[in-house]
């Protein structure tokens, strides 16, 4: 379960974030590219941007319940 204390200062704030036991595997940016990128200078994912509608809400939700080292938070309430 990520950590917010552990959460990357990189990520843009907000509701879905990458904390710091990401361990850069490709499985966020590939399934949710449009919230999910890579910072080159820290070698791990990060949130660029935040879901809006329900879709995109979903596919937040699809990329962080596949984190196989479950480093994407939701600090937001239940969908």
């Amino acid at each position: 379960m990520a950590l917010t204390t552990e959460r990357l200062p990189q990520n843009i704030l907000g509701r879905y974030y990458v904390d710091s036991s990401c361990i850069d595997c490709d499985l966020c940016r590939s399934n949710a590219p449009q919230f999910f990128t890579r910072d080159d200078e820290i070698g791990l994912s990060i949130a660029y941007r935040q879901p809006v509608t329900p879709d995109e809400l979903a596919l937040a939700e699809e990329a962080r319940e596949g984190c196989p080292t479950e480093s994407i938070g939701n600090d937001g309430e239940s969908d």
